[in-house]
């Protein structure tokens, strides 16, 4: 064999086994569209390379308020969801949107404001008369407005307190932002707002000017129950790769990870963030 002929040859091999390596290693993707307090909180960024180096799929984050989630899986531009409205999802599965809907934990909401209190609402144990309060004084109030879960419950609460014409008035500011731009608004402007108290504890180092006014020092505390906040994982219907999907399922609500997310900030905070609620993690306690 010539010298050219064999040059060739070693460099036909080598780009055969590049691409048979390629094949081998290459990773499939996931798209995961979920609220923005998974991924605000570190949740997210804490669990999934578990998941990612476990199956060699890459999960592509797409973190947008619930209805924005929803609403991708509604046309195919996610394939599973972990998401925080009970009403929108329900809805997404019987319009057959999605195969079914699987709890995976909770955390629970609170109400934050300036330290000063303007609304008094410090030692008040409902969230609907928190709002009351806030909206006699005309205390500035920061909304999500995004149509996520937090801006569903919101607007329970809101309706729940006998005021829900509130949006055209000056002390309340409707900004469509996810949860951590809303939290550093309130903060600028010492505004009240609700959010779940993963991500304030998450971001409470930038965040000076909030307290927690209602809600307690921790989930156990909290004394109002409509403060509680469940998380969903939902494969879509219309997803590129049913097999991956599920495998996301299976892994987030087995026992293993539910007792990764058990733990989650407990070091940081002094209490998880999130407390885990799969079907895996009650049937193995």
């Amino acid at each position: 064999m010539k010298p050219r002929q064999y040059f060739l040859l070693i460099v036909l091999l080598s780009l055969a086994l590049s691409a048979c390596t390629n094949s081998v290693t290459q990773r499939s993707t996931l798209r995961l569209a979920t609220t923005t307090s998974t991924y605000d909180s570190g949740l997210l960024a804490a669990i999934l390379p578990d998941f990612e180096s476990r199956y060699a799929i890459e999960v592509d984050v797409i973190a947008v308020g619930t209805g924005q989630a929803l609403a991708l899986g509604e046309t195919g531009d996610a394939d599973v969801l972990l998401v925080h409205a009970l009403a929108k999802e329900e809805a997404f599965i019987r319009n057959g949107f999605g195969t079914a809907r699987y709890s995976v934990m909770y955390n629970d909401f609170v109400i934050v404001g300036p330290p000063s209190d303007p609304a008094r609402i410090s030692g008040v144990d409902v969230a609907a008369h928190a709002l009351a309060a806030i909206a006699r004084e005309h205390a500035p109030w920061a909304s999500r407005g995004d149509e996520s879960g937090t801006h569903s419950k919101e607007l329970e609460l809101w309706t729940a307190a006998g005021n829900d014409s509130f949006a055209a008035q000056d002390w309340y500011n409707s900004l469509g932002q996810g949860m951590g731009p809303t939290l550093l608004f309130a903060n600028e402007q010492r505004a009240y707002t609700l959010t779940d108290r993963g991500t304030f504890l998450a971001l409470s180092h930038s965040l000076s000017n909030l307290e927690i006014l209602l809600g307690g020092d921790s989930i156990p505390q909290n004394p109002d129950p409509l403060l509680y906040n469940p998380y969903s994982v939902i494969p879509v219907k219309l997803n590129r790769d049913m097999d991956s999907a599920l495998r996301f399922v299976e892994w987030l609500t087995a026992l293993e990870t539910q007792r990764t997310i058990s733990k989650f900030g407990s070091e940081s905070f002094g209490q998880p963030l999130f407390h885990p609620n799969s079907e895996g993690w009650r049937v193995g306690q």
